[in-house]
């Protein structure tokens, strides 16, 4: 069985890579990856001489690529996290989000349409079970406000040109599914954290700020609430939902851990202090910057639907998470 994962470079998706081929030998991955700044191979060290793992340089939007790949490796499966993802980017060079979001998506499922399916819900000998899973955000609902939680069937609310692409996205991969009978499934999840996140993201920059005596810089009064889940349990419902999710449906993956980035601040400083103590706390090196442009303030998911349908629980808390996390980074900063 060969299967197709876009993005596979970056941090959810080198992540993913390095836990499929450990829990499904059996299956061979291709992993497509542009490699932007937010790609890395050496996230994907321990699989790199695997035989069942074969790395391609290239973009999701050069179909012509795709189409090749698709002649050449008869996938049996898509797990799409190929995506720019980060917020102020998008306010800054909005133009790549929907390129490679909207068009890189549609090209993907497209491709996968005409490879798998003889017409609508006509699908070829052999391909009765592929599957195009869309891994997206639960940014694609907008804001809260201080109390409810994001469900499957809120509406969507994007507030920024990341979210909008995403939503975009969303919107594509499920017309496939009620136009074509296309085998379908979207996870929407909340923040992730943990090994291999680039450095731009928040828990990267305050621990390699910290450690290098820099101001730690967080936006506004430091209140806007997140949903924070260690990417492994990420990985474990990718897997469930990719194997078991219902076709056509969307499942929500958070990690029931709230909490505001003042508190993510302190928390990391608290590790860092009885970790690495210095003369000063570094909590003394936390500054307030000017909030960002359509900043949502708070994002929380419910996820009974895929712990009661499929049976997924996030197995670590944020207070457990992020001191693996800082462990590891401590490592890649103080090298």
């Amino acid at each position: 069985m060969n299967i197709l994962i876009t993005g596979g470079a970056g941090f959810i998706g080198s992540n993913f890579i390095v836990y499929f081929l450990k829990h499904h030998p059996l299956v061979k991955i291709i992993n497509i990856d542009k490699l932007t700044y937010a790609g890395d191979l050496s996230n994907l060290k321990e699989v790199e001489n695997s035989n069942n793992y074969k790395f391609i340089k290239g973009d999701i939007c050069d179909r012509g690529l795709i189409e090749d790949l698709f002649k050449q490796y008869n996938f049996n499966g898509v797990i799409h996290f190929a995506a720019e993802s980060h917020v102020d980017n998008s306010i800054k060079r909005p133009n790549e989000f929907i390129n490679t979001n909207v068009l890189g998506t549609f090209n993907l499922i497209d491709v996968a349409k005409n490879h798998w399916m003889e017409g609508p819900n006509k699908i070829k000998k052999n391909h009765e079970t592929s599957r195009f899973h869309h891994i997206s955000t639960d940014e694609v609902y907008g804001s809260l406000g201080d109390t409810g939680l994001f469900t499957e069937q809120t509406p969507y609310g994007p507030n920024s040109p990341y979210s909008a692409s995403k939503a975009s996205s969303d919107f594509i991969v499920r017309s496939y599914f009620h136009t074509y009978g296309m085998n379908v499934v979207t996870t929407n999840c909340s923040n992730n954290y943990g090994p291999k996140q680039h450095d731009e993201k928040l828990i990267p920059t305050i621990i390699r700020k910290a450690l290098q005596g820099e101001s730690i810089p967080i936006y506004g009064k430091g209140d806007n609430i997140r949903d924070w889940l260690y990417v492994e349990d990420h990985c474990k419902g990718i897997d469930l939902a990719f194997h078991k999710g219902v076709s056509g449906e969307t499942y929500n993956i958070g990690g029931q851990n709230e909490r505001d980035n003042l508190y993510i601040a302190n928390t990391i400083c608290d590790i860092l202090d009885k970790k690495l103590p210095k003369d000063t706390s570094y909590k003394d090196q936390i500054t307030f910057v000017k909030d960002r442009p359509g900043h949502d303030f708070r994002y929380a998911i419910d996820a009974a639907k895929i712990e009661e349908e499929l049976g997924w629980k996030a197995e670590e808390s944020f207070e457990t998470g992020i001191r693996k996390t800082v462990g590891w980074y401590v490592k890649k900063y103080r090298v």
